[in-house]
């Protein structure tokens, strides 16, 4: 019975991973294809935002409902539904004729990604059960690994054949990642109620207050993506030297991930927050004057602080969830963040278009700058919880 409870969990976590890379590596090559879709379609910065936030606002807007509905399927088929959704809209993609197409592929794509975050999270949780906070660390980590080697390998695979031709790779992988959750995850991984905490759970002011920090978190981070590869071009870049800057991003946005995590331990969530805020404000601005060798070095540090917060951010949602509900707060904080990263990108689109990309990047880091004085607003609610941790180990 142990040894079978061990290999539920592998086979949990393993599918959840595979599921989370994929979603994730789907989501961050679109940045590799920007500069070409501006290229055939004679787009300006704001129309390429319009465009990458179909898929990302459809994601974002539709978490809670595709949870809803997901919940009464098995998260295995729930999962395999998803990647499979995805991987047509890809397809459709890549046999479209025109911008209409294109459109269409990226709201499939994205509706099939909206259900993977909140039901993957809940399969490690179900599986992990107390212990499941480590699991999802390595989960968040599988995500960021997509994120490193889909952009690069799209990258390279431009450099030899047109957008459409990868877009129907792509979609090959999704169908393959498909078969492979359907054999991997359990069959009895079967949905269930919301996860609760024991604790009486966070207030709602504070818990709203995470989620306004997670989606100005977020559009930092997509606006600094929006406009990197176009500050890339500029210093000299080419295609491949893109999809290697977003690799040394986001590799060093998965080291980063572990790293605050663990530093938000230590430390404190307040004092990680506030410390990789304004170094990231401090980097993105750096950028802008560096040339092409210097930004590639720089790269990672950016990724690490760029992409570190979300972990601290994360881990504190059980902390903070209302009503001590945290399936549903993952849900909520989910929303918040994807729906921030599909809009915020088309102001900073559209401020781009009007004076400069590079206009465009010190907004992102003046966005950053904003999260200091919220986040220490969170050291009220955040003290509380502290409490009463304190005294449930007294009482233990």
């Amino acid at each position: 019975m142990r040894g079978d409870s061990r290999e539920l969990k592998r086979r949990s976590l393993g599918g959840a991973c595979l599921a989370h890379a994929l979603h994730d590596g789907y989501t961050d090559l679109l940045y590799v294809m920007l500069p070409v879709w501006q290229t055939e379609f004679g787009l300006g910065y704001a129309g390429l935002a319009v465009l990458r936030s179909l898929y990302y606002a459809t994601m974002g807007g539709l978490q809670v409902p595709a949870d809803r509905l997901a919940a009464r399927w098995p998260i295995r088929t729930a999962l395999a539904v998803s990647t499979l959704v995805a991987a047509a809209g890809f397809s459709v993609m890549a046999l479209s004729t025109g911008l209409f197409g294109l459109c269409a592929g990226l709201v499939l794509a994205g509706i099939g990604a909206s259900i993977q975050h909140p039901r993957a999270s809940l399969l490690v949780a179900q599986a992990y059960g107390g212990s499941a906070r480590g699991p999802l660390g390595i989960y968040n980590f599988a995500g960021d690994l997509g994120k490193a080697l889909f952009p690069v390998a799209v990258a390279l695979l431009l450099g030899v054949l047109a957008w459409r031709p990868v877009a129907g790779l792509m979609a090959g992988i999704g169908l393959a990642a498909t078969v492979a959750l359907a054999l991997v995850l359990p069959r009895g991984s079967l949905a269930a109620a919301p996860v609760q905490t024991h604790r009486t759970g966070g207030e709602g002011s504070g818990f709203s207050l995470l989620m306004t920090v997670g989606a100005l978190d977020t559009a930092t981070r997509m606006g600094t993506l929006l406009f990197l590869p176009f500050l890339l071009e500029a210093k000299g870049g080419t295609g491949t030297t893109t999809g290697l800057a977003l690799a040394l991003v986001f590799s060093g946005g998965a080291f980063g991930k572990a790293v605050c995590g663990w530093l938000g331990e230590r430390v404190g969530v307040v004092p990680c927050v506030v410390a990789t805020e304004t170094a990231t404000a401090l980097l993105v601005a750096a950028l802008l004057v560096l040339p092409l060798g210097p930004t590639l070095v720089v790269l990672p540090l950016v990724g690490l602080v760029l992409n570190g917060t979300s972990s601290v951010l994360y881990g504190t949602v059980p902390d903070l969830a209302p009503r001590g509900d945290v399936g549903r707060a993952f849900a909520l904080f989910y929303t918040a963040v994807i729906g921030s990263g599909g809009l915020a990108p088309i102001a900073y689109g559209a401020l781009g278009d009007w004076a400069g990309s590079g206009v465009g990047l010190l907004a992102g880091a003046a966005t950053a700058l904003t999260i200091v004085p919220l986040v220490l607003r969170l050291r009220r609610p955040l003290a509380r919880i502290e409490r009463e941790i304190e005294q449930e180990q007294a009482r233990l």
